[in-house]
């Protein structure tokens, strides 16, 4: 007899955990409800894959139930509606989850869902034709699932990363992937059923969803959302919520020291945090100095990528917290230092990380050869580190061409292949420009028969936010006339 399985939605209900004071089971038995009963909008999932188009919240729960059975393209909402017309052309997408403010950013013609009264309605527009569908019976219905179980091997989400070579790739993750991340990333933080969480990443990026919020809901944990981080009412909700772990890029904590040091001593004690952890970007010894003499909480960090689900390192709860290292791999994770052959480097020699296990994707959507390598069974992250004595890790840079801000991932060919498709632009070329808060900012030098306004015009129409530079240099020698 096979062992069972489980999809990610299912492992969720099981934990019997809370998002926003209401039960995760009710948020997603109301996505399964609206896959049932709206024919339309099965057919125009015939065959194709969804996507969701949501901050994040309680609807995106409701979003993933409703993709059931299919792919799903996790769309971040900063992006232009360039970049979200392009990911659902190339990962082939039926309908989108949506509401209603993100939804004048769609493709005209596509399928789309409203879940703004989520979990109690939902507005399906297919055709021209918008149809309510009533949610609200699913209260009491019981979801059958384990949190105990391996995912299933198939598609779960498509995430779009890794542009070294100007196209952004869609990575495919499994049920089995997305499970065994959050199983891991739950035991080396320490999540119980007593957790309470505060999420305020997107959803779209595998570290908001994963290890913000799936990890302590499969362990029964509570979750208070903020679909957009203020550094300020961030931290009164750690304070009136008794929030006991917060997730972050660096320049969250950073913002938010700034805070306390202008409310008072600098000190942030009226609190029941026991796990404070950043990823997305290198944090910095002084900023984990910094944030442990003002709350009394170690600011531990980790390592991971979209293509490995995507946490690989953390520094566990139960172990002495070492500033400046990224901590030890996780449960099912092997990590490795190598050399450019693929040799195995000794402790304290600079190389490229390399993974695997049952975490590391399934591949991209297209145009594999532009992503990262898989090489005699390791993932070749682009990213350097060198392993300690005690199985730590400490960041030593990129391989890759990319950098990062905010903890987004920028890749300079990515903004060079934007902006060069706009008429008159004759050469482009990004790079980084340090910023004490947010990382790096973004320059450009652009040459052609074109104005600085005008290229600040284009970006913003065909970029992301986040990807927007906040510097040109444009040189119009080339104008005609």
């Amino acid at each position: 007899m096979s062992e069972p399985m489980s999809v990610l939605s299912l492992a969720m209900a099981a934990g019997g955990g809370l998002v926003d004071g209401r039960e995760a089971q009710q948020w997603l038995a109301a996505g399964y409800g609206l896959l049932s009963r709206s024919v339309q909008l099965v057919r125009a999932l015939s065959d194709k894959r969804a996507a969701i188009l949501l901050p994040p919240g309680g609807a995106y729960l409701t979003a993933l139930a409703a993709s059931d059975g299919r792919g799903t393209v996790l769309i971040n909402p900063l992006a232009s509606r360039p970049e979200i017309v392009r990911q659902i052309l190339d990962a082939n997408v039926g309908a989108v989850f949506t509401n209603l403010e993100l939804a004048t950013h769609l493709p005209i013609g596509i399928a789309f869902a409203l879940l703004d009264e989520a979990p109690l309605f939902a507005q399906v527009s297919i055709d021209g034709v918008t149809r309510t569908v009533d949610l609200g019976n699913h209260f009491g219905l019981s979801l059958s699932g384990r949190t105990d179980v391996e995912g299933r091997d198939e598609e779960a989400v498509i995430v779009y990363t890794s542009a070294m070579a100007g196209r952004p790739l869609g990575a495919i993750l499994t049920h089995r992937n997305l499970i065994a991340n959050a199983h891991a990333s739950a035991d080396a933080l320490g999540d119980t059923s007593d957790d309470k969480c505060l999420s305020a990443l997107p959803f779209a990026h595998l570290f908001g969803l994963i290890v913000c919020a799936v990890s302590p809901l499969v362990r029964g944990g509570n979750i208070a959302l903020m679909s957009r981080f203020h550094p300020g009412r961030a931290l009164d909700v750690i304070e009136e919520s008794r929030i006991t772990r917060f997730m972050g890029v660096p320049s969250m904590f950073l913002s938010m020291l700034q805070v306390i040091g202008r409310r008072g001593n600098g000190r942030f004690v009226d609190h029941n945090l026991r796990m404070c952890l950043t990823g997305g970007a290198p944090v910095s010894e002084q900023l984990q100095t910094e944030w442990f003499d003002a709350t009394g909480v170690e600011l531990r960090q980790g390592y991971g990528l979209t293509e490995a689900a995507p946490a690989c390192t953390l520094s566990r709860h139960d172990q002495t917290n070492r500033r400046g290292a990224m901590g030890t791999p996780i449960a099912g994770m092997d990590v490795t230092i190598q050399n450019p052959n693929g040799d195995e480097l000794p402790n304290e020699t600079e190389g490229e990380i390399c993974i695997r296990g049952p975490h590391v994707f399934r591949g991209y959507v297209s145009s594999g050869e532009d992503g990262l390598e898989m090489r005699n069974g390791w993932l070749r992250t682009g990213d350097l580190a060198v392993k300690h004595e005690d199985n730590t890790y400490t960041f030593r840079g990129l391989i890759k061409a990319m950098f990062t801000r905010n903890g987004f991932n920028i890749y300079p060919r990515e903004i060079e292949a934007a902006i060069s498709r706009m008429p008159g632009v004759v050469n482009v070329q990004a790079s980084a420009v340090p910023h004490p808060v947010r990382e790096n900012d973004i320059a450009v030098s652009v040459t052609g028969d074109v104005t600085e306004s005008n290229v600040k015009a284009w970006a913003e129409q065909e970029l992301a936010t986040y990807k927007v530079p906040s510097h040109f240099v444009v040189d119009g020698s080339g104008r005609t006339g």
